[in-house]
C-alpha cells in the first residue's frame, strides 16, 4: 500500500514537472530565438550602415574646376542689358562688336571688349557722370555669353579646342586638366602660350611655379590662345 501511495505521488510530480516546462520552455525558447536572430530591419540598418560609400575624390586646388567670375572679360558677341537708376530711357541691351564696342545712348560707341564687368560699370558710370548726370547708379548683366574658345596641343590626353565657361576664366593649369592632363611624355617644367589677342606673341609660362608656389599668381588663359605642351628629353 505504501508502494501504490508513493508511486502515486511521483506519478503527480511528473505531470505537474511536465505541465510547468511546457508553460515556461516556450517562452524561454522565443526569447532564445530572438537574441541568436536579431530583427531583420535591424540587420539590414547596422548592414547599411557599415557598408563603405562611393567616394568621388577631389581634384586638386590646381582643377577645381574654374577661376573667380569676377576675372570674366567681356567679348565680341556677348549681350548685355545695361540699366541706369531712374532713367528708364537709358536701358538698353546690346551686343558687343567684332572691335569690342557697343553703341549705348548718349555716349555712342564705347569700348567694352577686354573689360571685366566692374571695369565696364565704372567706364560707363563716369562717362554719365561727367557730361549728363549726377551720381549715376550703373549696373550690367551679361544675358548671352559669347563662345569663347582655346586649344591646347602636344603632350596632353586629349588635345583640341575647348569652350570657357559662361562667365567664368580658365588657369592655365585647369586648360590642361580639361585636356585630360600631361602624358608621361609631357614637359611639365614650362609650357608655351600664343597669344592672339593685342598681336601675335608667344609666353612661357613656368608651370611648377604655378603648381608649387600659393604666392605666384596663376596664369589665365584668354580667348584664342593655343597651349602648347612639349615633350621632354632624356
Amino acid at each position: 500500500m505504501t508502494f501504490n501511495r508513493n508511486h502515486h505521488r511521483s506519478v503527480i510530480a511528473l505531470f505537474t514537472a511536465v505541465a510547468l516546462a511546457g508553460a515556461f520552455c516556450p517562452a524561454r525558447a522565443a526569447d532564445l530565438n530572438q537574441i541568436a536572430a536579431p530583427n531583420r530591419s535591424t540587420v539590414s540598418a547596422v548592414t547599411n550602415a557599415v557598408q563603405p560609400s562611393a567616394i568621388t575624390p577631389a581634384l586638386p586646388p590646381a582643377l577645381s574646376l574654374f577661376s573667380d567670375a569676377r576675372s570674366y572679360r567681356l567679348t565680341a558677341n556677348d549681350v548685355l542689358k545695361i540699366k541706369v537708376y531712374q532713367e528708364e530711357d537709358l536701358t538698353t541691351d546690346l551686343r558687343i562688336s567684332k572691335d569690342g564696342t557697343a553703341n549705348f545712348p548718349l555716349l555712342g560707341a564705347i569700348a567694352l571688349g577686354g573689360k571685366s564687368i566692374e571695369e565696364a560699370t565704372a567706364m560707363v558710370r563716369e562717362l554719365l557722370a561727367k557730361d549728363y548726370l549726377v551720381n549715376p547708379q550703373v549696373t550690367i548683366t551679361v544675358t548671352e555669353y559669347a563662345k569663347r574658345r582655346f586649344t591646347v596641343l602636344g603632350q596632353v590626353g586629349k588635345p583640341g579646342i575647348y569652350e570657357f565657361p559662361n562667365e567664368e576664366g580658365v588657369t592655365l593649369l585647369q586648360a590642361i586638366g580639361m585636356a585630360g592632363g600631361f602624358t608621361r611624355l609631357a614637359k611639365t617644367s614650362t609650357v608655351t602660350v600664343t597669344r592672339t589677342s593685342g598681336g601675335n606673341r608667344t609666353i612661357t609660362v613656368n608651370v611648377k611655379a604655378n603648381t608649387n608656389d600659393p604666392a605666384t599668381k596663376q596664369f589665365e588663359v584668354l580667348q584664342d590662345d593655343t597651349v602648347q605642351v612639349g615633350e621632354r628629353t632624356f
